[in-house]
Order: structure tokens, then sequence, then C-alpha cells
């Protein structure tokens, strides 16, 4: 069984046992979280549940790592006007195993 769910408006597929990077959530590492957006589910080959826009059911998973992406470079410039302009940005993310699905 997979699903689709949604966080930090992003959709992820994710079975049992997986382990996703998602936007910053307020959780301790070790700490149980749910996740109950979920907009797809598949059970079996011809059993198929869309949400309208979410389904009822929850997605629990386990906070394994809080941290942060590699920096990005933003470099701004406007030609023959002496502007630029550059900044690091680095995304904070959290990383969850997925220990159940419940649908």
């Amino acid at each position: 069984m997979y699903v689709i769910l949604e966080t930090g408006s992003k959709q992820y597929p994710v079975k049992e046992g997986d382990v996703i990077t998602v936007e910053k959530l307020d959780a301790q590492v070790g700490e149980e979280v749910v996740l109950d957006k979920i907009l797809f589910a598949c059970r079996g080959e011809n059993d198929v549940l869309v949400g309208n826009p979410y389904l009822s059911g929850k997605v629990v998973g386990e906070v394994v790592e809080q941290g942060r992406h590699k920096k990005v470079i933003v470099f701004k410039f406007k030609r023959r006007k002496d502007y630029k302009k550059k900044q690091g940005h680095r995304q904070y993310y959290t990383k969850i195993k997925v220990k159940s699905i419940e649908i």
C-alpha cells in the first residue's frame, strides 16, 4: 500500500518504512508526528482511493533528523547599472520515517 500525502504545500508518495525529507515541522528528534492530509491511496492493483480533497486516515511517522540543506547562492544583478547582490540561503528540513499508514 502506498499513499500520496501533502505537507508544507508539497506532495510526497510514501510507503511504510520510507524515509522522507519534508519542510520543517515543530517536533523533536524521536517524536511521533501524524500527517493527515492524504490525497491518494493505492491498496492493490484495482483498489484505488482518491480524496476530494483529502481522504480520512493518517500517516504516523517518527522524526529521524532536523537539519538544513546545502547552501543555495542567490545572485541578482542589473547590467550596466553597477548593481550586484549575492546572498546565501539554507532551508530547514525534517526527516521522517513512516511507521504506519491507516486509511
